[in-house]
């Protein structure tokens, strides 16, 4: 598969990587001397780097994962930061005032940190290829899929900090895994290795180290690569947004969508490659 750097020329990058495999961004937690421990940057370069990946064209799924350097996904907050808010008796997100907004004013509940994932328009793949704890353990939760290198180790964190559970895990995980699940990571902050996660069904699959990034481009390739990029848009908008409503809403909703894909290019697409027995060639 074709591998090239992004353009980044918009701002300097020093705590993500990234680079395109075909029509995949791969978007690179990047601090392996501190085991891509997060940082108040790391936070805004992620976002910008969502945000630009959403809004490029050539771009059709976003996978997130640690720089194996650093022998980890990401480990949570930086120590030195946690160190920073005990001084000053008071969190400190370490962020500027002007931070990238990707997701942002497509539904009110998505705006705010992590939750802007739902407002994205193409899919978020989390490949955690070794240890996601605290905030590490949140950005792979707010992707739409996970897989886990097998032995990764997963933890909630905040319980044995003597903090609360981080941006909105205490809503997001019983929706994921079911409630008493939920309480049993939310409460214990215990540790579970990336077989217990799947077993629970906090990760979709879990591979062997070596295969984990082959896997997840082949997954993409397999499974997305023939999906229209507008179903792949309509799809995660509803599943995010119909969480919030009720079922009749929902159904109301997609009555809609139907009408407004049944008149655009990727539906007759589809339809004269099912009556032509070919893939479909979708722009």
């Amino acid at each position: 598969m074709r591998r090239t750097r992004s353009t980044v020329d918009l701002v300097e990058l020093k705590a993500i990587r990234q680079e395109d495999v075909g029509s995949t961004r791969v978007v690179l937690l990047s601090r392996p001397h501190r085991r891509n421990a997060w940082t108040g940057r790391m936070h805004t370069e992620y976002r910008w780097a969502l945000q630009q990946a959403d809004e490029d064209p050539s771009v059709k799924a976003i996978v997130v994962t640690g720089d194996p350097e650093g022998r980890a996904f990401c480990v949570g907050a930086d120590a030195a930061a946690l160190e920073g808010h005990a001084e000053r008796g008071g969190y400190d997100p370490g962020t500027p005032d002007d931070l990238p907004m990707p997701g942002y004013g497509v539904h009110p509940a998505f705006d705010a940190d992590f939750a802007w994932h739902f407002g994205l328009t193409k899919p978020v793949v989390a490949a955690i290829n070794g240890a996601a704890a605290g905030i590490g353990l949140v950005v792979a939760c707010f992707a739409d899929l996970r897989f886990a290198a097998a032995g990764s180790k997963l933890t909630t964190a905040y319980g044995k900090l003597g903090l609360p559970a981080e941006y909105g895990l205490s809503w997001l995980l019983p929706r994921m895994i079911g409630l008493g699940r939920a309480n049993d990571l939310l409460l214990t902050s215990r540790v579970v290795l990336a077989e217990e996660a799947r077993d629970l069904g906090l990760v979709n699959e879990v591979v062997s180290p070596d295969e984990l990034l082959p896997r997840v481009h082949g997954w993409i390739e397999e499974f997305l690569g023939p999906v229209a990029r507008s179903s792949l848009a309509a799809a995660k908008r509803q599943v995010y947004t119909d969480l919030h409503r009720d079922a009749a809403s929902a159904i109301d909703e997609a009555t809609r969508l139907l009408d407004v894909h049944t008149a655009g290019p990727d539906y007759a697409e589809g339809v004269a490659a099912l009556t032509q027995r070919r893939p479909p060639n979708f722009p």
